[in-house]
């Protein structure tokens, strides 16, 4: 018997209905069907005076969520995709995207398309786009603390006032850099329409094989955005007195003491998208974001009463 997933909101009712809708449909056809929320992929928040809130990122999936599942399907808004990647990608399941939301940049159909989406999907007439993921860690000592599966960003910066702080990072073998700033992001290119584009960073097209390095708010007009292959792993150590806070994909979080260090590489799990047409990111960018729109025309003159 084939299997099928659904990772929902359970904070919206649309999504809730929706996911039972599903349910009972695949399984009139035949179909084992697991349900879950996307909870399961918010890791939590752990502070100094806590102990660390650590996941391993192969140990996520939800019950029933293997290798042997042929796809899921997300309701959702775009942190609930984040959130269901997190839990699946390790199982290597293709996830549609359906939004449920407002933005939703990163789903791939709403909810009046869904059951012709099911449809195609449940008759295997669709493709499988792999976006790049990190791997975030936290090292204390010769120690692993921390870690979690990013698709979007990492964020290292101070809580609850924003302040400058100083950062030392390494980007695979080359010499270390010295950036005094807020906070530091560091995004793939699915996450350069988010975060790291609000701090002035580039778009950079999903297939690119790059990651970003975007200071927030530098306190020198020398440090900019930095673009470079996925392939360097980096490794940040906090030069300050105080902790910090990382943020992943901004519904996780570790509190990051003066001595411990971020390491970041691109991970061997790839969030799998399911994509029911070809996927055309720069209609997407003006669809969402409105990039590439055409100017209207301004009057030559102006006609004076």
């Amino acid at each position: 018997m084939p299997k099928a997933g659904i990772i929902y909101n359970d904070t919206k009712p649309i999504a809730c209905r929706t996911a039972q809708e599903i349910e009972d449909k695949l399984k009139s056809q035949g179909w084992d069907v697991c349900q879950t929320t996307g909870t399961g992929g918010i890791l939590g928040y752990s502070q100094p005076h806590r102990p660390i809130c650590h996941a391993p990122i192969d140990q996520l999936a939800p019950p029933g969520f293997d290798s042997e599942m042929a796809f899921g399907v997300v309701l959702g808004g775009d942190g609930t995709v984040l959130a269901a990647f997190r839990q699946v990608a390790p199982c290597g399941i293709p996830l549609l995207t359906v939004n449920t939301g407002h933005m939703g940049f990163l789903t791939e159909a709403y909810l009046n398309q869904l059951p012709e989406a099911l449809d195609l999907i449940t008759q295997g007439q669709y493709a499988v786009e792999e976006r790049a993921m990190l791997a975030v860690q936290v090292w204390r000592e010769e120690a692993l603390v921390w870690e979690a599966l990013c698709l979007n960003e990492m964020v290292l910066h101070r809580e609850p006032l924003t302040s400058m702080c100083h950062f030392e990072i390494e980007l695979g073998s080359h010499a270390p850099v010295d950036i005094a700033a807020d906070g530091v992001i560091l995004s793939t290119p699915t996450g350069s329409t988010a975060y790291s584009l609000s701090a002035g960073g580039p778009v950079i097209a999903p297939g690119v094989p790059v990651l970003q390095l975007v200071p927030i708010c530098p306190h020198s007009l020398a440090s900019r955005a930095l673009v470079f292959a996925d392939s360097e792993p980096v490794t940040i150590f906090p030069a300050n007195l105080t902790p910090l806070v990382l943020i992943v994909d901004g519904n996780a979080g570790c509190a990051v003491l003066p001595e411990d260090r971020v390491r970041v590489l691109r991970s061997r799990h790839a969030a799998r998208f399911i994509r029911l047409r070809p996927n055309e990111f720069f209609h997407v960018l003006r669809e969402k974001l409105g990039w590439g729109l055409p100017h209207v025309a301004k009057p030559t003159s102006v006609e004076l009463p």
